[in-house]
């Protein structure tokens, strides 16, 4: 008799590490790092990290939406005028919303079957970047985008040494990220934790 083990499939999402990051002298944003580490055949890698914002959030919402009509798709947690990006708990019930976000879109196949949420967690493309992309008008193809997305960081030793110093096991075989792959105003590059966040303004 022969035995065939399947080994059950996994994602591990974590939406981590808020920072401050200034987009001119007048305005500043906060981004969070993703890191997934999964075995699902679904995805390109199986360990990555990228650096996303909350309006990217919205419009990966509005892409899948509009893709799964009949899907209803969880909620991200709501733009409130009263936000104070200094204020630590404003800043991490926003953290907890988007991870929670996140987990529900990743058990959803049909969600996972759609190039531009992969994308969205496996490269530090704009969201303009993807779409075109997705709708085939850029030289390279989703794969093509996140394997050099993956390659362009392993060409960073001051990172690979930092990592090398502080890291926690769990993190030891993450991308750190930025893009190669077109400009995006939000391609800041992760060093994956090797980093204290950003002061405050």
């Amino acid at each position: 008799l022969i035995f065939i083990m399947h080994l059950q499939e996994f994602v591990t999402v974590l939406v981590r590490d808020p920072r401050i990051q200034k987009e001119d002298s007048w305005h500043s944003y906060i981004d969070y790092e993703i890191f997934i580490h999964t075995n699902s055949i679904c995805f390109t890698r199986k360990t990555s990290c990228v650096r996303r914002r909350y309006r990217e959030f919205v419009w990966l919402r509005q892409r899948l939406q509009s893709n799964a009509v009949l899907i209803q798709l969880p909620e991200l947690p709501s733009k409130t005028p009263f936000f104070n990006m200094n204020n630590p708990n404003h800043v991490d019930h926003r953290r907890q919303g988007l991870q929670e976000f996140l987990e529900k879109i990743l058990q959803d196949a049909l969600l996972l079957s759609d190039s531009r949420l992969h994308l969205f967690l496996q490269t530090q493309l704009s969201p303009e970047d993807m779409e075109a992309c997705v709708s085939g008008q850029t030289k390279y193809s989703v794969a093509d985008a996140i394997h050099s997305f993956a390659s362009l960081n392993r060409r960073f030793p001051i990172e690979d040494e930092e990592r090398k110093k502080g890291k926690s096991d769990a993190d030891s075989d993450s991308e750190s990220s930025s893009s190669g792959l077109g400009p995006s105003d939000d391609s800041i590059s992760c060093g994956c934790k090797a980093s204290p966040a950003s002061e405050e303004s």
